[in-house]
């Protein structure tokens, strides 16, 4: 193992005009290309996915059934010290690596956070972008860079999740050692944001995190945050002085509301939609 190695792993799934970028931007990282690792596991792609990827690397690996199982199969695969887990339509500034192995070398800090800057020219592009930008290292993001012993020592991902499988590592993680936020970003694409899309994947991830909710009890702190109506829609936009940035940009926050708004009224209609389903089976 070569010392201070780091394996970025990539998960994909129909990727084909997403992971040309990803691998590139890795692939340009002023961190030494002999200590980056990358591996791609995709799950069962019917587009050209896997062959574009297969230009970039040999490790290019086929597992499901969902993120969570493919991250654990391709970190137990990873030979380098750290893992970064990304997935396929992000991409990576160019001294990202260098600042995390920088970062978490000395030992201090068990994990990091790495800000995410949303990219799309749309409007809707950039209020998703204003929405993320209140997240960066609170209970809402997640770590995605860390030593592999420490994936080991966790047990890695829980697989039984769909949803908030990131989350419940980063709180598992944070339990037993420091975290700390990068200087550098990765960039996340919203180049082609649809509304439809964006609540149709919200709606599918959230039918299943009552299994998260169910895990950590109903009444955990850091759960009453992550999903509890005061600190989603006011604290997290409001502290640490953040309100500041919300009142110099109104129009963008008052979008942000009209997403959160239709992203609960579309699980609502569906969970509806499920019960008179359920009601039409039993008569």
């Amino acid at each position: 193992m070569i010392k201070n190695s780091v394996s970025v792993v990539i998960t994909t799934k129909n990727e084909e005009k997403n992971i040309g970028r990803c691998l590139e931007s890795i692939k340009n990282q002023t961190y030494p290309e002999q200590k980056i690792e990358i591996i791609v596991v995709d799950n069962n792609s019917t587009d050209k996915t896997v062959e574009i990827a297969k230009t970039y690397t040999d490790s290019v690996f086929n597992k499901g059934p969902e993120r969570s199982a493919q991250r654990n199969f391709g970190i137990k695969k990873a030979k380098g010290n750290y893992v970064m887990f990304l997935d396929a339509d992000m991409s990576l500034s160019p001294k990202l690596i260098e600042d995390c192995v920088e970062r978490i070398s000395d030992g201090i800090f068990a994990g990091l956070y790495i800000p995410e800057i949303m990219t799309g020219n749309s409007f809707w592009g950039k209020v998703r972008n204003f929405e993320r930008s209140f997240y960066n290292g609170t209970v809402i993001d997640c770590v995605r860079f860390f030593p592999k012993k420490i994936w080991q020592e966790l047990g890695g991902f829980d697989e039984s999740l769909i949803a908030a499988e990131d989350w419940d590592l980063d709180r598992r993680l944070a339990a037993i050692g420091k975290t700390t936020v990068t200087a550098s970003v990765l960039f996340h694409s919203e180049r082609n944001f649809s509304f439809k899309k964006y609540l149709k994947k919200k709606a599918y991830y959230a039918q299943d995190i009552l299994k998260y909710i169910k895990k950590w009890g109903r009444d955990d702190p850091i759960i009453r945050k992550q999903l509890g109506l005061k600190y989603r829609y006011f604290d997290v936009f409001t502290e640490n002085g953040k309100w500041k940035k919300w009142i110099r940009y109104p129009h963008f926050m008052f979008a942000v509301f009209v997403l959160k708004f239709l992203v609960g009224a579309n699980y609502s209609l569906i969970r509806i939609a499920g019960r008179l389903k359920n009601e039409e089976h039993r008569l």
